[in-house]
């Protein structure tokens, strides 16, 4: 008897904006994929029971000549990445009450499109230099990460969502992009593109790029004029460097194994041997 085929999971990608959201890297993520597809909004929450309107206050814009008020709502959307390939997305301020009710309001709007795979994106502000490539830390089957496993302190609504999601048995992946915490708030691209990239690979469909790259170059060229202009923060960024470069090869060693490790160690010892001769 053959086996049954298995259905292609369906995945909601979830960011929220605010204190999760350094730098709106991870909710560009969800405004990119809305802008380079087909995509339709599908459901929204209602606002009133989980706002406080003096700390996420309500926009005044004009619309086809008349003012309006826009009010801080969550938006899904089904987006259509291909003739195959639909995810679904959801995107808010962070609310300021009532988060475990929230949550479970969310995932049943997952479960009425079938959604049976959370993923949940967050950046924040860290240690690390613009001039490599930006730390993402990236759950495992069992919803966690290096992160997870070394972090204690406040959380987000990503990592509640995210654990409710795991408790009620949808599979759950979380991004967080670290971004460098010395070039200030402005929009991060590159920290975008690393998330969209490590999307793909989650979703397994390449994702449209569209002009994340070019912003990204820009991005790090406004970094490297700004860091070139200050001699005390080129020292930092020096600083944040090695450690970078330190960290990766100890990973690059760890992932050798033990015999293969001792064997480079050795062969380091000894070309300094000689270097003192």
């Amino acid at each position: 008897m053959k086996e049954e085929a298995k259905t292609p999971k369906t995945a909601m990608i979830c960011a929220f904006e605010g204190w999760n959201d350094a730098c709106q890297a991870a909710t560009n993520v969800v405004r990119h994929l809305i802008g380079r597809y087909d995509a339709i909004e599908v459901r929204h929450i209602r606002c009133d029971a989980y706002y406080d309107y003096q700390v996420t206050r309500p926009m005044s814009c004009m619309v086809s000549g008349r003012r309006r008020i826009l009010w801080p709502q969550t938006t899904f959307y089904d987006i259509a990445i291909d003739a195959a390939t639909h995810v679904f997305a959801q995107i808010a301020p962070e609310p300021n009450y009532r988060w475990v009710e929230y949550c479970h309001q969310s995932l049943r709007i997952a479960e009425e499109f079938d959604v049976d795979q959370i993923l949940t994106l967050g950046s924040m502000f860290a240690d690390c230099p613009h001039t490599r490539p930006l730390p993402i830390d990236e759950s495992d089957a069992n919803c966690r990460c290096d992160m997870d496993r070394e972090y204690n302190g406040p959380v987000g609504i990503p990592t509640v969502l995210d654990t409710i999601a795991c408790d009620e048995g949808f599979e759950t992946s979380t991004l967080w992009a670290s971004i460098p915490q010395y070039l200030g708030s402005d929009e991060c691209a590159q920290a975008t593109l690393q998330m969209l990239n490590h999307l793909s690979g989650r979703l397994g469909v390449e994702l449209d790029q569209g002009d994340l790259p070019e912003k990204a170059q820009a991005w790090k060229a406004q970094a490297s004029v700004l860091t070139h202009c200050n001699d005390e923060l080129a020292e930092y960024v020096e600083h944040l460097e090695h450690e970078y470069d330190s960290e990766q090869n100890a990973r690059a060693l760890a992932d050798l194994g033990t015999p293969q490790a001792e064997m480079l160690v050795k062969e380091a010892e000894e070309f300094l041997s000689h270097m003192d001769e």
